[in-house]
């Protein structure tokens, strides 16, 4: 690889972007398709489908062998709300090989002792995403409903482009939810993005099986390319 791709790599990787090396086998050329730039790539298709898995590999490309180095952001969960569905979604997240952060200004729910293991911050959103950033490799999960936590938080997620976005509560919540979205400027197209209800129709009762619901319909989410293979 060479030192000026591997910069650029570099560079892709601490800005949270993926990319992907294309290496033609027979002579080593060498390409980087930054993500932004792939739309616009004589084989957009290829490396998109190479993107959504996530994998690298060979493939062929005008009649010769190309390597694929896929580079994308791991995917991290944050969560508004440090309730005891969060308690039992951090470690089961976790055990997927997800990153975890729970966001809840109030001190009473946000302590380490009742989140050990769990990157928790007791701030407002509008405090902590700033910070932490949000983007396209993002799940982010609403569960305190209070419309002061919840709402500006949903605002940065849909604005950042989430790839998941799901808000606990009733239908009839969400939808004042949807009107106070609707009077922020949001679309209808923007909103319809939310789940909620939150989670997979699994019949979740307990703060635990709604963990596993919520869990599901992220990984569901993200892999729904894969899945209609």
């Amino acid at each position: 690889m060479k030192i000026d791709h591997l910069a650029l790599l570099n560079e892709e990787r601490a800005a949270r972007r993926a990319a992907v090396l294309v290496t033609r086998l027979e002579d080593g050329a060498q390409r980087l398709v930054r993500e932004g730039e792939v739309d616009a790539d004589p084989v957009a298709e290829i490396l998109r489908a190479h993107l959504r898995k996530g994998k690298s590999g060979i493939v062929e490309i005008d009649g010769a062998e190309h390597f694929l180095t896929v580079q994308v952001p791991p995917v991290r969960i944050v969560i508004i709300g440090a309730v005891h569905i969060s308690q039992a979604f951090a470690p089961m997240a976790k055990l997927a090989g997800f990153d975890c952060t729970i966001i809840d200004p109030r001190t009473a729910f946000a302590s380490p002792e009742r989140f050990p293991d769990v990157t928790l911050l007791d701030e407002w959103p509008d405090d902590a995403l700033p910070r932490i950033g949000l983007d396209a490799y993002t799940a982010f999960v609403a569960l305190t409903h209070d419309p002061k936590i919840d709402d500006p938080a949903l605002n940065a997620a849909l604005t950042a482009q989430c790839f998941y976005i799901g808000a606990l509560g009733s239908k009839k919540t969400h939808a004042k939810r949807v009107d106070r979205l609707r009077e922020a400027g949001f679309e209808e197209a923007a909103i319809g993005r939310i789940h909620a209800p939150i989670g997979l129709d699994i019949g979740a009762v307990s703060p635990a099986e709604i963990a596993v619901s919520i869990l599901g319909e992220i990984i569901a989410t993200l892999r729904s390319d894969r899945r209609r293979r």
